[in-house]
């Protein structure tokens, strides 16, 4: 059982550590230290609703809805084409340092609203923890799947904490304007490279 749930540890990391809007976005504040916990605990709890939901079976569901996806990916595209444009205004901007972005600190309900869009309105998300963690979780047996599930679930804790506490770690970087504006500039292109991959399906 061990071992189920280490290659459900496994397998949740190898998906969810790739660059894309919600680790972009955890990572920002994180550097800016706001709302860090709440952000943190909004994903790990959201990855592991996909992932239960996976592994309970509802990928089926979604498999014979397509449409759903649909109408979830021009959303997802929607959002990530604002955010985007948002974060290039302030790379424009700049004059950001992380002390003044301390000083600002981003208000609670603002700050877990984006992160609930930012995960809830990738189809990517679906794809990856409901279809592709339940269909690999499938394979370990009826009792065997909840271990692996749980593997993976502990796996997204592990990553949101390093990446929103770990960022800390660069606030001495991140103490200069041209830090933040190199760092937003990047953020800015991945999201709308993200809302293009979207919208061309």
């Amino acid at each position: 059982m061990t071992s189920t749930a280490l290659a459900g540890l496994l397998a949740g990391l190898g998906l969810i550590v790739a660059i894309g809007s919600q680790n972009a976005f955890v990572l920002r504040q994180g550097l800016a230290r706001q709302q860090v916990l709440p952000v943190v605990v909004v994903c790990a709890v959201s990855d592991a609703v996909l992932i239960a939901a996976g592994v309970a079976g509802i990928g089926t569901i979604v498999e014979q809805a397509p449409e759903v996806l649909v109408v979830m990916r021009w959303a997802g595209a929607a959002f990530l084409t604002a955010y985007g444009v948002l974060s290039l205004r302030r790379a424009a901007r700049g004059g950001e340092t992380l002390e003044a972005a301390a000083q600002g600190v981003t208000r609670l309900w603002p700050a877990v609203l984006t992160t609930l869009a930012l995960t809830w309105l990738n189809p990517h998300v679906y794809l990856d923890t409901v279809l592709l963690l339940g269909s690999l979780a499938s394979g370990y047996g009826v009792e065997g799947r909840w271990a692996f599930a749980a593997g993976a679930a502990l796996g997204s804790v592990v990553w949101f904490v390093g990446l929103g506490y770990g960022a800390r770690l660069a606030s001495g970087l991140f103490a200069r304007p041209g830090a933040w504006r190199v760092l937003d500039l990047l953020i800015g292109i991945v999201m709308l490279a993200l809302a293009v991959s979207l919208a061309l399906g």
